[in-house]
């Protein structure tokens, strides 16, 4: 996913809680929420560390360190990501997170 094109505020907002978990209970809205900031989570660090290692040189050079400006637009960029839980948020507003129930099972 492009997380560059999201609609994700930056900053923390307060948000209607009843508009947020239509068709399901708060707990199971956190928990659908939660998951799919792992999976965001993980996806964004997986990318970033793609991109960083173009720049990984194995001898250390000071001056190299401290000229590698790409390597830290890149960084930049990264950080200035809205957060996953936030990203979360914003597509549970927008009904764009596929979940489902799994099966009560029965004792017989």
């Amino acid at each position: 996913m492009d997380y560059k094109k999201t609609n994700a505020d930056n900053n923390t907002i307060t948000r209607d809680l009843l508009k947020i978990n239509e068709g399901t209970n708060v707990y199971e809205t956190i928990v659908i929420m939660s998951k799919r900031s792992n999976q965001i989570s993980s996806e964004i660090k997986v990318e970033l560390i793609e991109k960083l290692d173009k720049f990984a040189s194995y001898t250390d050079n000071l001056e190299e360190i401290f000229e590698n400006w790409e390597q830290i637009e890149v960084s930049k960029f990264y950080e200035k990501l809205p957060k996953p839980t936030l990203i979360a948020i914003q597509e549970l507003i927008e009904d764009r997170i596929y979940y489902r129930r799994g099966e009560k099972q029965e004792d017989a």
